[in-house]
């Protein structure tokens, strides 16, 4: 068979949405416009491969499962696991920036405070230490009548006994006493939120 040398070929433009692809089907000749292609097309079990690019905002999912994905950084308003959640990395598990607070105590060491916050540190009024148990209430909005309160002793002198002696929705009491120091001091306490339910 003899070679054809073919020459002198228009230049490929960019395809515009008037431009007509013919298609025939039962020796009958159809017209495919490239606007009925890439415009509001439906694609059936697709193989995408690699997506370089692309605004995804605007769809649905239903049923998509991902496998072992590589997430990154993502952010959101909340995550459902039906499996266990562990960090493998040396940050932990915990609350972001802008998830804690502070409070100082006023008048005496019964005296509540206010801190609608997650995760917080509360400062003593000025006191001497004493071995007789104490209380206030720690009035915070972000607690339910089911969460689980945590608390350590920050920094101080003296070393106090903490414990959480009553939650309820919207607070929790904070009852305390030292190991039998009696330094006047503003000692700080911790403490962290953790959600929980009771079924």
């Amino acid at each position: 068979m003899a070679t054809i040398a073919i020459t002198s070929l228009p230049a490929a433009t960019a395809a515009a949405t008037t431009d007509v692809l013919p298609i025939v089907q039962s020796g009958t000749t159809k017209q495919v416009t490239n606007a009925l292609l890439f415009t509001n097309a439906t694609l059936v079990a697709p193989a995408l491969g690699t997506v370089a690019s692309g605004n995804i905002s605007a769809c649905t999912s239903t049923g998509m499962v991902l496998t072992a994905p590589v997430i990154g950084a993502a952010t959101g308003t909340s995550l459902t696991a039906t499996g266990t959640i562990v960090s493998t990395g040396t940050a932990g598990v915990g609350y972001a920036t802008g998830a804690g607070g502070a409070v100082t105590q006023i008048t005496s060491r019964t005296t509540g405070v206010t801190l609608n916050k997650t995760s917080g540190a509360i400062t003593l009024v000025s006191a001497a230490g004493s071995a007789t148990a104490a209380t206030f209430t720690v009035t915070n909005s972000t607690v339910a009548a089911t969460d689980v309160i945590i608390l350590n002793q920050k920094s101080g002198t003296d070393l106090y006994d903490l414990m959480v002696t009553a939650v309820a929705a919207g607070s929790f009491n904070i009852t305390f006493r030292t190991t039998g120091g009696t330094t006047t001091e503003t000692p700080v306490f911790n403490f962290a939120v953790i959600k929980a339910v009771a079924a």
